[in-house]
């Protein structure tokens, strides 16, 4: 054999191919398939051996022909001369010669090939045969040595049926059970033994193999409703949906925490001499056989494979230590997962230990809301785990005072004893033997804390604490055989316990599946039921809502890009310029420039004198191209840019008011952001280019007859705007101070006041002539206003006038100029601005937004984005929630499917398919299909 796998070893991959796919043959078929498969190997092997003569025939084919050929050349060179003759029938010669040795080499190299590939494949095909029947043979001799459970041998012969297209021998006709199912059962095959703790005791495994093929399948069993109750608690909103678990009560300082720890086989829970539990843990074991180390993780958190349990330690004491003192407990759970090969699978909530009186700086409604915390989880149908210590009188124990009141019968409690090593031995049996107490699931009698003097050796090695207490159990209850030996008929041991609650777990939670699986068929149908009505069966994800949300707004801003461009842009600039040219004419004619005056004080200084001023006037002329260069060095650039900008963005974030955007905060800000962002990022250079294409009219602005016309036009509106805006300042301090009659009367004060009439000695704060000083600030405010509209007035009279219809008199209308030069740079900007900031916004900004919100959701944000809108939240819920019953009834129906195990899980298996036809019979009756 050896032999054989060392030939094929040696052998060229395309050979060593060959071989396996031999004997992968050779291995499926039957013994009439091998026959004929030995047949067609032998006449293969003769084909190889004697090959067919058509290229041999060939070739003497071709010498024949020279060899006719030759004397009909000879006949032919005759008459040429002798020396072209022989040379010409020497060279024939020679061609003969070489195509004769040609033949006899190729001859010689076909037959060599042949003979190769011939003993190369007698050789294959022998090793590959030899291979295939010391594999079969090795096969069948392990097959015969192999024992497996029976149900393991159901789901692997299940599996070959399945594979072979038929179906298993229940007559039924049903579906096999999933693969998964399969898997997971092999998995957790022989696991129930760590579980147990038998491979971190010295204790050895004395079961049968029916009960470890039991004990396996309840695990198996066990491991899946687990599954099944966390996603229960996920479905929420229903107090019928639910599974078991095992609550942990007991009194401060009877052990509770002790005992956790000796099921888990690490200290991890928090310790201290105050209250330190103040929030419900709920603890879940998972037996993983993958796991090389044992590890923590905090759902809640984010925290995942903590493999220092110190760690899981500090950060359960932290979380307990964020409740509020005036709190002190709260019903917010702690939610710990711990995977381990060595621990079953468990579901466990502990809770505060109850108190008998408040400490002085705990709120005196304290013992009550423990009491209400504890009798809030003790419902049925979880199971209670009533802690209670030996040295204490069950009669005051308050762990098995609150189980009675719930559970009068004692059908849901177990009770545990601790602090066995602390009462005599016949106390002990008296107390796990109590019948004024009695209880259907009964005492359990532990050990769980170890003695001081071997427990810091344990502590060190957390993996060997199960095996400290285990052994400390065994020396003191093997001490004592009468009274806890196994004749003694009392239950002893954390081992023990371990065993009760994987085996009470398994079967609470197997009596209470049928009851569960018509609640969710109930849940599954009222939710289908809603999701028609409501929603329309229309399908609804985090995704989905994500796109359309974004294509909406993409169809929105598409829209605003064909109705926003050059013109629109030109409208915006020039309305900011009409303020410029404002504010030039205010600073230049309509107020009273000091710094004029000092230059030249004979020269006039009010508008009013420009009618009928001189036209070759040095003042007016430099008034008008002062105000000129003023309007064109403003920095044009920088105001387009920052107009453009502005209008944009305000633009944008009014499409966002209107898009679904506008109920998601978050990412409304981080669209606005992108649109700052690439508004920001093309501002600078758009200003400087803009600066340099107007910097011509900075010199020499050439304005055109036609221009001129309309900035005619156009000023007489601009100015009656301004005179309607101070009628309507008037207006409203008419109403402010309480009348026109009362305003003329401050007004005529400050008039007389300004021309010397009235002497006030300067601003008192009591006011003058009668009047307060805030009237007085208002009465020359309307004086300002009055004097501003009467100048309004006026030149909107001078611009409609002949005089201001031809350029030449542009000094006699400095208005009309202006405003015509405004016009040019608004003209020549927006040129810039449409091509260097506008476009490039429309192209950018789209894929600006699409990147941002990819970062921006990414890490949990999408499905925080979709449930800010509340309308989106119920709909994502109640798909959430169908898909969860849906998922939770496919889990119990694979439980359904995998209950032909033995023993008691074949009872079991036997109770879920009866729920199963009745919960499938409920929902025909109902009506509606939800599947």
């Amino acid at each position: 054999m050896s032999a054989q796998l060392r030939a094929v070893g040696a052998m060229s991959p395309l050979a060593r191919r060959t071989t396996v796919r031999a004997v992968r043959h050779y291995h499926q078929l039957p013994t009439g398939g091998i026959q004929r498969a030995e047949l067609a190997a032998r006449s293969f092997r003769r084909s190889l051996q004697f090959p067919s003569n058509a290229y041999h025939n060939a070739v003497i084919v071709r010498n024949a022909s020279f060899a006719r050929l030759l004397p009909k050349l000879a006949v032919k060179f005759i008459r040429i001369p002798a020396l072209f003759g022989g040379l010409a029938i020497g060279t024939v010669g020679w061609i003969q010669y070489q195509a004769i040795q040609v033949s006899n080499s190729a001859q010689e190299m076909y037959g060599n090939m042949m003979n190769t590939v011939t003993s190369t494949a007698t050789t294959v095909w022998g090793s590959a045969k030899d291979i295939a029947e010391q594999t079969k043979k090795g096969w069948d001799n392990t097959k015969d040595q192999f024992e497996m459970p029976e149900w393991l041998g159901q789901i692997m012969r299940g599996e070959g049926e399945a594979g072979s297209g038929k179906r298993s021998s229940g007559g039924q006709g049903g579906p096999e059970p999933p693969k998964q199912s399969r898997v997971g059962a092999a998995a957790v095959a022989g696991a129930s033994a760590a579980a147990y703790g038998y491979d971190q005791s010295d204790e050895n495994d004395e079961r049968t193999p029916e009960e470890v093929s039991k004990d396996d399948h309840m695990m198996y069993v066990t491991k899946r409703m687990i599954e099944i109750r966390n996603l229960l608690q996920k479905v929420g909103q229903s107090n019928t949906v639910t599974l078991p678990s095992i609550v942990v009560i007991g009194s401060q300082s009877s052990g509770k925490s002790s005992v956790l720890e000796a099921i888990v086989g690490h200290e991890f829970l928090p310790k201290g001499s105050n209250m330190i539990t103040r929030r419900p843990i709920e603890l879940t074991l998972v037996n993983d056989p993958e796991a090389r180390t044992d590890y923590g993780e905090f759902p809640d958190l984010g925290l995942s494979k903590v493999t220092d349990f110190t760690l899981i330690q500090k950060t359960l004491t932290e979380l307990n230590q964020s409740v509020p003192e005036s709190l002190c407990v709260t019903d917010d759970p702690i939610r710990l997962i711990i995977h381990s090969p060595r621990i079953p699978d468990l579901s466990l909530i502990d809770l505060p230990g109850y108190i008998q009186v408040a400490g002085e700086n705990q709120p005196r409604e304290l013992k009550r809301k423990i009491s209400e915390l504890c009798d809030k989880y003790i419902r049925g149908p979880n199971i209670i785990l009533a802690i209670s210590a030996a040295d204490t009188d069950l009669a005051n124990s308050t762990a098995l005072q609150a189980s009675r009141r719930v559970d009068p019968r004692g059908e849901r409690t177990i009770g545990v004893i601790t602090k066995m090593d602390l009462v005599d031995p016949d106390k002990g049996v008296a107390i796990l033997t109590d019948r004024q107490y009695p209880l259907r699931l009964g005492y359990v009698g532990v050990i769980s804390k170890l003695p001081s003097q071997t427990g810091s050796l344990f502590r060190r090695e957390t993996s060997n604490l199960l095996a400290g207490i285990s052994r400390n159990e065994k020396a003191f209850f093997n001490s004592y055989p009468s009274e806890f030996g196994p004749e003694s008929g009392v239950n002893t041991g954390t081992m023990t316990l371990r065993k009760k609650l994987m085996q009470v777990l398994e079967h609470q939670m197997s009596s209470k599946l049928q009851e569960t699986t018509e609640s969710i068929q109930r849940e599954l149908e009222e939710t289908t039921y809603q999701f028609k009505v409501q929603y329309n069966e229309q399908p609804m994800s985090a995704e989905a809502y994500l796109a359309a949300s974004l294509d909406d707004f993409k169809h929105q801003f598409h829209e605003y890009t064909s109705s926003f461009g050059r013109a629109q842009l030109q409208g915006l600039l020039k309305s900011a310029l009409d303020q410029k040219v404002l504010d030039q004419l205010a600073a230049r004619y309509w107020n009273r420039p000091v710094e004029d005056l000092a230059i030249a004080p004979h020269e006039p200084d009010t508008i009013a004198d420009l009618p009928k001023a001189d036209p070759n006037s040095p003042y007016w002329h430099r008034q008008l191209d002062t105000a000129a260069s003023g309007l064109s060095r403003l920095g044009v650039g920088r105001l387009a840019a920052t107009v453009a900008a502005s209008t944009v963005q305000s633009n944008i974030d009014k499409l966002l008011d209107k898009s679904s955007f506008s109920k998601h905060p978050s990412a409304r800000r981080v669209i606005s952001e992108a649109a700052s962002t690439v508004l920001a990022d093309r501002s600078y250079a758009t200003s400087d280019g803009i600066e340099i294409s107007i910097k011509p009219y900075k010199f020499d602005p050439d304005i055109q007859p036609n221009e001129w016309n309309q900035g005619r036009e156009h000023v007489v509106g601009l100015l009656q705007t301004e005179l309607d805006q101070c009628q309507a300042a008037m207006k409203s301090l008419e109403n402010s101070v309480g009348g026109r009659k009362k305003l003329k009367e401050v007004i005529s004060f400050v008039d007389k006041a300004r021309k010397g009439d009235i002497v006030v000695e300067g601003d008192h704060p009591s006011g003058a002539g009668g009047f307060s000083s805030a009237l007085l600030a208002r009465g020359r405010e309307a004086v300002f206003l009055r004097d501003r509209a009467d100048i309004i007035n006026m030149r909107i009279q001078a611009a409609k006038s002949r005089k201001c219809k031809t350029l030449d008199n542009k000094y006699y209308c400095p208005e009309v100029f202006l405003d015509a030069v405004a016009t040019k740079l608004a003209q020549t900007a927006v040129l810039f601005l449409n091509v260097e900031m506008l476009n490039d916004f429309y192209a950018r900004f789209p894929r600006e937004v699409e990147s941002k919100l990819r970062e921006h959701m990414a890490a949990g944000g999408l499905e925080r984005f979709a449930r800010e809108d509340p309308k989106v939240r119920r709909h994502l819920d109640l798909i959430h929630r169908k898909e969860l019953l849906e998922l939770v009834l496919a889990k119990i129906e694979d439980l359904h499917r995998f209950g032909g195990g033995s023993g008691g899980g074949a009872a079991a298996g036997m109770g879920l398919r009866a729920g199963a036809r009745e919960a499938g019979q409920a929902g025909k009756r109902s009506g509606r299909r939800f599947f």
